[in-house]
């Protein structure tokens, strides 16, 4: 344990933060408050960048832990700990928080706004740094909470069924899981997922407890069929709120299934393997297409998320190191990638108040610099080599194949239709003629705070692109860690449907 709670500071900074704003005078709150967000966010960045120099690469456990007793009844505890995969989506988090806030959209009731963000901050710290069932659950679930008041409050004309949508569809897979969680207690008689690890479930309560715990999970990837709540969400969420439902919020759903459904239910997750690679596929082919139908932007990048992320549970599904690291990775990337665009739609629709692809044409005429950052972020979302989203669906793809060649060559199907909906989009807005209904006065290329961000998020597309090593260091030994204790603790060696993609048996090779 350490003598400096750190990672209970990084929870406590944005909840001190929201208290702060909240006492700011409503007379100045328009020019304090993003002040204080911002300042509040860089605290928190700037200590999970303090976490990251200082994590111990070569242990594979969880480091910077935390207990103390908080439920004696049921044995639970305020644990907090991190590994590699925790303190990725940490500084992932902070990072697109202080992006955010950099640059001000017009927004109501501005207190309110920046007080939901920073209570989402600190609630996302909390799922990413539990090592607590109830703990986990309780943060999980309060998260739910501020989104819904970002997209109901802040959201465009049907944000109210946006929202109420969003709000049942992720709270009626999450009762699932706090069955689950309750008996896994009773079977187990503990709550700490560290000595969860070491526990072993029998094979048929063990797909009980993975299916309970797939659904949760699957409703915020989301994955197809229970997706239908993404596009409305993002559709009528502000732009602030679209980046960091795509940007971080879709991610818990991968963590989930990493953290808790792989070391905790092995025989299962084996055994149900290929019904993830099915609804994978589904999602990364289906979905693609459906994306090249859409005529509002938002919608066409929402769907775009969806196959992206099929990509991610097919990753992990592979439980083979390269296949992880690429789920792991793809994630990262579609953080970064996908807030990116969604702040490239935010910016035009700040000028032009729409969204419908087709009311757009020739920006490059007259916002040369939007359009070159918005081709960056197109390009790094299709998986250009030199980019952060190719090497995410790269290392997907070869742990795929080494299970099955089948499911890789399904899923690059998905890599050429995302590159046809990416690249007509970008045609469609940019290029073409200059659409004379356009607003004269909109018509001015980005600068000030608009180049902050979006130089901000293309430089970590580049860098993870060209470099990746300083983030495998810090994802693979965790990665490693979660494999070895899949593979100690897997016995049954049944899966379900096996023959549909002729499934090779699971290479147990590193990374090197």
């Amino acid at each position: 344990m350490n003598s400096v709670p750190l990672l209970s500071l990084l929870i406590l900074i944005p909840l001190f933060g929201a208290l702060a704003v909240m006492f700011i005078r409503r007379h100045a709150s328009e020019l304090n408050a993003p002040r204080v967000a911002m300042l509040t966010s860089l605290m928190t960045l700037t200590l999970s960048v303090y976490l990251w120099m200082n994590l111990d690469p070569s242990f594979s456990g969880f480091q910077f832990v935390e207990k103390y007793m908080w439920i004696p009844a049921f044995g639970s505890s305020f644990h907090l700990g991190i590994d590699g995969i925790s303190l990725s989506f940490i500084i992932l988090t902070n990072f697109l928080m202080v992006v955010c806030f950099a640059h001000p959209f017009k927004v109501h009731r501005v207190r309110e706004f920046y007080i939901a963000f920073l209570l989402l901050q600190a609630m996302l710290m909390g799922v990413f740094a539990s090592l607590d069932l109830v703990l986990f659950y309780v943060f999980f679930e309060a998260v739910l909470i501020p989104m819904f008041l970002i997209i109901g409050i802040w959201g465009g004309d049907r944000r109210v069924y946006a929202a109420f949508k969003f709000f049942l569809y992720t709270l009626a897979g999450s009762v699932l899981m706090l069955i689950a969680f309750v008996v896994m207690y009773f079977e187990s008689g503990t709550t700490n997922m560290v000595e969860l690890m070491y526990s072993n479930f029998a094979p048929y309560t063990q797909k009980i407890l993975w299916l309970a715990l797939f659904v949760s999970f699957a409703v915020k990837v989301p994955m197809w069929p229970v997706h239908t709540w993404l596009p409305d969400a993002h559709v009528e969420a502000p732009t602030l709120g679209s980046m960091i439902l795509a940007g971080i919020l879709l991610k818990l759903g991968g963590y989930g299934m990493l953290r808790l459904s792989i070391p905790l239910l092995p025989d299962a997750s084996y055994y149900f393997a290929p019904l993830v690679y099915l609804l994978s596929l589904i999602a990364i082919v289906y979905t693609s297409f459906v994306a090249l139908a859409q005529k509002d932007m938002k919608k066409l990048v929402a769907y775009s998320s969806i196959a992206h992320m099929g990509f991610v549970t097919l990753g992990l599904f592979t439980f083979h190191p390269q296949g992880m690291v690429g789920g792991m990775t793809q994630m990262i990337s579609h953080g970064l990638t996908s807030a990116a665009l969604f702040f490239c739609v935010g910016v035009v629709y700040e000028r032009f108040h729409t969204k419908e692809i087709a009311k757009y044409g020739g920006l490059v005429e007259k916002m040369p610099r939007y359009a070159v950052f918005f081709m960056i972020f197109t390009l790094a979302s299709i998986g250009l080599p030199g980019t952060s989203g190719f090497l995410g669906e790269f290392f997907a793809l070869l742990g795929s194949f080494a299970v099955s060649p089948t499911i890789a060559g399904i899923a690059v199907l998905g890599v050429i239709i995302g590159a046809a909906y990416a690249l007509w989009l970008y045609r469609r807005v940019v290029y073409e003629k200059l659409n004379p209904a356009l607003d004269p006065k909109g018509l001015f290329d980005i600068k000030g705070s608009e180049v902050v961000v979006m130089m901000a998020l293309a430089v970590p597309v580049f860098v993870i692109g060209l470099y990746p090593q300083p983030l495998f260091n810090i994802i693979s030994p965790a990665t490693q860690n979660i494999l070895k204790t899949y593979e100690g603790k897997r016995k049954t060696s049944d899966m379900i449907f096996n023959g549909l993609f002729d499934i090779k048996p699971l290479a147990k090779k590193g990374m090197k």
